[in-house]
Order: C-alpha cells, then structure tokens, then sequence
C-alpha cells in the first residue's frame, strides 16, 4: 500500500524524476510541478487550491484598486463602504484606541466587575473564558438554540502544550514575545507587562487538561449536550450565567446546548475569586494579540512574529494584501456576490447544475443497489437527496445586516473594524428569535471551497472553485468530471459522512437508520478509519479517527461521479484520474502541515488523492496495476461505502 513515496513538510519529492502512475498516482501527476514550485514568501501553501486563492485574489485587489484610484465607479451602495475600509486600511498610519479597550479590562478589579460587563463584553467582540454561539437547534431547526463553549488556548490544539512538544514550546516562546513588544509599544510599564503575561499564561496553561482536542470537535454532533437553563446557571458560582444569557437573548431559553460538558464540570475551578487576575490578564493579552494588526504597521510587524512562525511564512504579506483580506473578511457576502457577477458566467452555471443533477440520480441508483441497506433506509437517503438544497456561483441576496456597515473617515482604522465586528456580534445575537433561513450561504462567491451544511441539507459550490482545473468547459467530461464531479460528489456523501448520517432531510438530528444498518455503517466507518490510522506523514502519523468524515466523503464521492463519467461519451479513464490527482497538488511549509496534522479534518492532500483512489477497483484497470506495483491494494483491504 501506498505510504512511502511522498515525504511531508515542504512536500519535498524523493526518488527518481520519473514516476510510473502504477507506483504513485500523485507523483506521477504532481511530481515534476512539486520539485519546481516554489512556495511564497508570504504564504505558507502553492498548488492547485492555493493558486486559484491567488487568481481571485489578484482579479479582486485590482478592482479594488480601480475604485480607489477612480478608474472605475463603484455602482453598490455597501461596495463603495468595502472599498473605504480597503482605501483606510492601505495606510500605514495608527492609533492607540486599542487601549480605550484595554483600560476596560484593567479597570476589572473582581469577578463582580467581569460579571457586570459580560454583555457588554460579549457583544463588542471581547475575548472571554467561554464562547457563545446562536443558531439553529441540531434537534429542530425550525427554532434557534444558545450554545456555549469553552475558551480557545493560544496555540491552534492542546497537542501543542504535549511535554517534549519543540514547536509548542517554540511558539508560546513567540507569543510571549509578541504580547511583551506589543505592551510595551503601547507604553504599559515593565511591571504591569512581566505580571500580566505571567498571568495569562498561567491561565492558557489550566485550560489544556478541560478543552477538547481536534479529534473530539470532529465528532460533530457530540456538541449537542442540552441543559436545562437552571443547570446552566449552576455551572458557576461566580458567574451569573443566566442573567448573561437574558441580557444577551432578551429571553430565557428552555435549555443550553454545552458544546463541552467536561470544560463546564470544571468552569468553577478555572473562573472563581483565586483565578481572576489570571483570567483577566489572558483576556487582556488574547484580545490584544487578536486585534493588534489593526493598531498600526508597527504592530502589524510585531505580531507577524507569531504568526508567520506558526504558519512557516518568511515574509510579512504587503500592506496592500494585508489591506484586501482585511476588507474581504468583513465584507465577505457582498464581496463574494461582486465576484460572481463580474467573472462568473451563466453557461458554466447551467452546466455545473447538470453535472450535479446527473451526480445526485446516480447516488440514488447507488443507494438502490447498495447491499447492506434495508430498504427503509434507502428510501430515507433517497428522499434526503431529492430534498437537499443545491447552491451554485454566489447567492441572489446580500444580508441586511450590511445595510449598517458604515465607515468613519474621520476615524480609525481600528475604531471602524471594531464597529463592525460589534454589529456582527449583536447580530449574532438578535438572530435568536428570527427563524432558520435556510437560503442562506455558509461561503462567499470568492472563496475556493465547496461545502456541505448539514442543518440546511444544503451544497455549496462558490463560483472562484469552478475554474480549470476543476471544471472549465473546454475540458473533457472525463476531465471536469475527475475535478469538479469529484469535489461535488464528496459533497454530496457529506450527508452520509459518520456526521451527516446523523441528520435527515430537513437538517435536524435524528435517527432514520435500522439499528442494523447503522451497525453495518458503523463498522465500514471503522474500516476508514483503520485505512488511514497511523499512515506516516511528516514524521507523524495520520489521525485516522479525525479525518474520517472527510475521508468517507472522499471515497463515496470518487466512486460516484466516476460511474457518472464512465456513462459519458468518450470515457478516458487516465484524464479522470489525472484531474483528480491534479485536485491535490499542494507544496506546503512544514510548519503548516504539522498544524494541519493536529487539528485538521482532511487528511494530507497526497494522501487524499493515492490512498481515495486505490479504493477504486477501476484505478488498476485503467493503469494495468499488479500486485507488485507501488499502488497496487488488496481487493479486500479496499473501501466500499457509498
């Protein structure tokens, strides 16, 4: 089985220059591309992804630019405003407001000063030792839900913070040192930064025993952990959490959704009289790091420190990239809709809605076939295909919450971003009596993804990903099928991921398996997971239990839209399989890949691609793979789900 050919980190190539598509599908495809590429400065991946990212990246800031310089006239009301962000965010010049904000948290002398300020606090964006989410409930979406969570840890998982971690210890170093230069630049005194940094650290490191790990957040609907509100009032004796939730809510919800019941059995010893001062130097120091880039260009450098090293980047991005992500970040919807008006065409539209109408009617005839479902079951699958909700290019519509997205000129570029994200917060919460609007989109025309939303029942597919080499029209069938047809189908088999299994037509949890076909499923589930479990990759080795939904996904769709094409005129198997090795070409700084290896849900993209595709009984056909070839899988250790 495939392990060995490709070396992680940088994604460097090993071997010959040559490799046989028989050996390894991803170098044969990839690997002369992987030894030239050179990874930018700036940004920590290249490769098919990446690039498209930096194509709509380009197309977007040069318009941007447009309007700036006048060349072109801004036609949208809520554009012309992103385009004052972008023009106010290009200078270099800054402000001390932050600390107006940091004075709040100073000013706290006790948990009854934090406990008086927690809407406000919640509200205006600040950074607090719980998380308050507001969506639809998993159980019934026809109703909004209050969900709580843990505070974050500064690094990205609690694996970091493993004794013997080097890059852990490297990087809170790296935090540390950003939060002192910052302090200082702002003209704290020696004493109040050394007590405060101190303090915040001891803080993040009580956290690491409680919070959950990558592994456990994939179980997704283990978030569901319904409390009565009088219980979740008794999760603190320090902290009125009920009046917090009325204030924020103006209601008293029947019950709290605890994303993580073990960091709420423990919220009395991490949030109580003893650990205030502990509690409130980290929200300080979490807030600042947060919102340092906005202070000036200074700053901006200085936290770059951090971030880069945990990223791999070498090069602090230009103010002018700085300045579009920023813009694009809070503008994200009607951005994403300016995009796919301009560079998204209604003949690539139609066609895609095809390929995904043909995707669907063969996964239902795959369901018909399938042999270890009952009947009962099929039929739910089936419907929960017929009703799910297919999104294709941008919405129609922009949110009205951008109808109040104003900015000041004659304030800050901080003063502006932080109004904004207080109307994103208070929206937050206004929405819990508004009802579920399923039309809504998870992600802007812009972005390079595809999803699927297990509440909504719905597809995503933006208009940025629908580009060579994914799908164009000038490709073959078999071309855009092994691009595109792949990301629509895996999709799709989100529904029946170990996730989306658990929610049926209509986006709400709930059980439509016989016991006996989710055992059977349960234990292909197992199969996936063993397929992937402990593969080396980066000196590490791959999470099989935290990648599994992707990977479900990956090879239920890979079957699916390969059946469609093979029903295509003019089938070439190797231009499928080539397309959708050309899907994973990626070269990566190592810092990045060892992240994504902690709390990534998707498995390494070389991986991906050879480990998905030997799972196909056609891949060795269309190759001629025997058994003494490097890609070569047992029939029996293949996996078959959908």
């Amino acid at each position: 089985m495939f392990v060995n050919n490709v070396v992680g980190g940088a994604g460097n190539v090993t071997g010959a220059e040559s490799v046989d598509f028989k050996d390894n599908l991803y170098l044969a495809v990839n690997g002369d591309w992987q030894r030239k590429a050179v990874i930018p400065k700036d940004y920590p991946r290249v490769g098919t992804f990446p690039n498209l990212f930096f194509d709509v990246e380009k197309k977007l800031r040069a318009d941007f630019n447009n309007f700036v310089s006048g060349d072109e006239s801004i036609q949208n009301k809520i554009i012309a405003q992103a385009v004052k962000l972008y023009k106010m965010a290009l200078e270099t010049k800054g402000s001390t407001d932050i600390k107006t904000d940091l004075q709040k948290m100073i000013s706290m002398n006790n948990l009854t000063d934090l406990n008086n300020g927690l809407k406000y606090f919640f509200e205006n964006d600040f950074v607090l030792p719980l998380i308050i989410d507001v969506h639809e409930d998993m159980k019934d979406n026809s109703q909004k839900a209050f969900y709580v969570g843990g505070a974050r840890l500064f690094l990205p998982d609690k694996s970091y913070y493993d004794a013997g971690n080097e890059s852990g210890e490297r990087l809170l170093k790296l935090y540390a040192k950003s939060a002192n230069e910052l302090l200082t630049k702002l003209g704290y005194d020696s004493d109040f930064i050394s007590k405060t940094i101190k303090e915040a650290f001891e803080f993040d490191q009580s956290l690491v025993p409680v919070v959950k790990s990558s592994e456990e957040w994939a179980d997704y609907p283990k978030i569901y952990n319904p409390i009565s509100f009088a219980e979740f009032g008794e999760k603190s004796d320090y902290l009125d959490l009920q009046t917090m939730t009325q204030e924020l809510v103006t209601d008293s919800p029947k019950q709290i959704i605890v994303g993580e019941p073990r960091y709420f059995e423990h919220f009395n010893e991490l949030v109580n009289d003893d650990t205030f001062e502990n509690v409130k130097s980290w929200m300080i120091v979490s807030f600042l790091m947060k919102n340092a880039e906005l202070i000036d260009e200074n700053c901006r450098q200085i936290v770059s420190q951090y971030k880069n090293a945990l990223m791999g980047i070498n090069e602090l991005e230009k103010r002018e990239k700085y300045a579009y992500h920023l813009t694009i970040s809070l503008f994200s919807e009607p951005i994403g809709i300016f995009y796919g008006k301009k560079y998204f065409g209604g003949n690539a539209k139609k066609d895609v809605n095809s390929m995904v109408r043909k995707i669907i009617n063969t996964y239902k005839k795959r369901l018909t076939s399938n042999n270890w479902l009952s009947e009962a079951t099929k039929q739910h699958a089936i419907l929960k295909l017929d009703k799910m909700e297919i999104k294709i290019g941008y919405p129609e519509k922009v949110d009205p919450l951008y109808s109040e997205f104003t900015i000041n000129t004659d304030k800050s570029l901080y003063e502006n971003v932080r109004h904004l994200k207080s109307l994103i917060a208070q929206d937050m919460f206004k929405q819990y009596h508004k009802p579920f609007d399923r039309s809504k989109w998870n992600m802007p025309g812009y972005e390079v993804n595809a999803s699927y939303g297990s509440s909504a029942n719905d597809i995503t597919f933006p208009a940025a990903v629908l580009q060579k080499p994914f799908y164009s029209l000038d490709q073959t069938a078999s071309q855009n099928y092994g691009g595109i047809g792949s990301v629509i189908a895996h999709e799709i088999s989100h529904a029946f991921d170990n996730n989306g299994a658990r929610f049926d037509e209509s986006g709400n949890m709930n059980n439509w398996w016989t016991k006996q076909d989710y055992d059977n499923f349960q234990t292909l589930t197992q199969k996936m997971i063993d397929q992937f479990e402990g593969i080396p990759y980066l000196d590490q080795k791959i999470n099989g239990t935290l990648v599994v939904s992707e990977n479900i996904a990956d090879v239920g769709g890979l079957a699916c839209t390969l059946e469609v094409a093979k029903a295509e005129k003019d089938f070439d198997g190797k231009k499928f399989f080539i397309n959708w090795a050309l899907n994973w070409r990626i070269k990566s700084t190592k810092q990045i890949d060892e992240m994504l290896l902690s709390v990534d849900v998707h498995s390494p993209a070389p991986l991906r691609c050879n480990v998905i595709a030997q799972d196909m009984n056609d891949l060795y056909e269309v190759f001629d793979i025997k058994e003494t070839d490097g890609m070569w899988l047992d029939p029996d250790k293949r996996v078959n789900i959908w």
